[in-house]
């Protein structure tokens, strides 16, 4: 069997994550996880992969959704806090992601002025609208905010390990857990296998396989693998790249069929509920890989 570890949300696409004991699950994920978005003045989103420095906001949004907090960990302390007031009631503007066009609701100008300086060029914050309709595709579609695709990415700590030790094979460093920024770590309890009563296998990627999942008063079912890019460069705690790892292991065994280097999976919502660490995960329904 497994159990949920650790469950994160971060509220803004590309920014800092926030660790939590309990979570609500929506039908598009983590209660306000990716529910915002940093863009540039052309409204195309800003990623980790051009601003690495987004790793160094850190949001926090309050339960009900209608304060934000932005801080940064940049060492020097000289961009201090600023708290804003969510709205949903301003104008909508035209937002890409990914080269789709959506709408988002601009968080006014304190946000802007405050993320500029962070990032060294002009953004402004906008937040998911609550008319907001996009469909993830994948074998399980369903709803999401601003993520990459699908609403919810889940990882085994199994597989961290196999990866670094892989990496300590040809003399690299290892890596942390947030270098992917998972919403749900998961680790198993035994080495049993997948078995009758769902039980996980204490070996690497066996997230690869999982079709349909319980975990608390929640169902998920798997969309499709998670496709990784150069945000896994990215040293978290610094916001800078940092070489070619973890992605050079990664190619040497992680090359999907379709193309790409993959590394956990994402699932969508089949039923809204409550997570929290320490959660049973069993798996109601296995499949074969798509490696």
């Amino acid at each position: 069997m497994a159990d949920v570890m650790e469950l994160i949300c971060y509220p803004i696409k590309g920014c800092a994550g926030t660790s939590m004991s309990d979570a609500l699950l929506t039908p598009a994920g983590l209660a306000h996880d990716r529910s915002f978005m940093v863009i540039g003045e052309d409204g195309v989103y800003r990623t980790q992969r051009r601003h690495p420095r987004l790793a160094l906001i850190r949001p926090a949004v309050s339960a009900d959704g209608t304060r934000l907090t932005l801080d940064s960990a940049d060492r020097t302390g000289r961009y201090g806090t600023v708290r804003l007031a969510v709205t949903t009631s301003a104008p909508r503007r035209d937002v890409d992601l990914f080269g789709a066009a959506f709408q988002g609701i601009d968080q006014g100008d304190d946000a802007a002025a405050w993320l500029s300086e962070v990032l060294g060029t002009p953004s402004r914050l906008v937040r998911v609208p609550p008319e907001h309709d996009r469909v993830a595709d994948g074998l399980t579609p369903g709803p999401s905010g601003y993520a990459d695709s699908s609403a919810v990415h889940l990882l085994s700590r199994a597989s961290l390990t196999l990866l670094n030790q892989r990496m300590a094979e040809r003399g690299a460093p290892p890596v942390s857990m947030n270098r992917f920024r998972p919403n749900i770590v998961v680790d198993s309890r035994d080495g049993h296998g997948p078995d009758s009563d769902g039980g996980w296998a204490a070996v690497p990627h066996a997230e690869d396989r999982v079709r349909r999942i319980t975990i608390g008063g929640a169902e998920l079912g798997y969309a499709k693998l998670a496709v990784r890019c150069a945000v896994t460069l990215v040293e978290q705690e610094v916001g800078a790249r940092r070489g070619r790892e973890p992605l050079r292991t990664l190619a040497d065994y992680r090359r999907a069929a379709s193309g790409g280097v993959v590394f956990g999976a994402k699932f969508s919502v089949i039923r809204p509920g409550k997570l929290s660490v320490g959660d049973e995960v069993v798996v109601q329904q296995w499949g074969d890989a798509e490696l």
